[in-house]
């Protein structure tokens, strides 16, 4: 029990520092940079365009790969009862409605159907940070 206990505190000092403000990565058209593979060799840049985020594929260079057999399922809302987003495919990568501020975008990405999913987490924070006026979900500035 007190060995839980510690687990699920360190847990959640951990996820606090990762939703930290600021210091997120911009991809080449200002969007969010995601994490698509675990040797920095496959990245989603989230923009939203409209009500809708498109998350394009770009390479190791930041250059765009083509959509073909990679697959993206999206989730949110209540991490008991997440909600399944609709994920359509074009050439540049992946559309998926807006979800509403402060909600937790998940992203489960293949490469192949037979591949394991890596998974991405996106806090989508609308508000505007006071330092550089942009909003939070895109903020560069470093936390203090």
């Amino acid at each position: 029990m007190k060995r839980s206990f510690i687990t699920s505190l360190i847990l959640a000092a951990t996820t606090s520092l990762l939703l930290a403000h600021g210091g997120v990565e911009l991809g080449p058209n200002k969007g969010r940079i995601v994490e698509f593979s675990k040797n920095e060799t496959m990245h989603g840049e989230v923009t939203v365009k409209g009500d809708k985020f498109h998350i394009a594929l770009l390479d190791k260079d930041m250059k765009p790969v083509a959509v073909e057999a990679q697959s993206l399922v999206a989730l949110t809302g209540d991490r008991d009862k997440p909600t399944k987003l609709t994920v359509e495919k074009d050439a540049k990568g992946f559309i998926l409605p807006v979800i509403k501020s402060g909600d937790m975008l998940i992203l489960q990405y293949k490469n192949s159907p037979d591949a394991k999913a890596i998974v991405a987490r996106l806090e989508y924070d609308t508000s505007t940070c006071e330092k550089c006026s942009k909003m939070e979900w895109l903020c560069e500035c470093k936390s203090e």
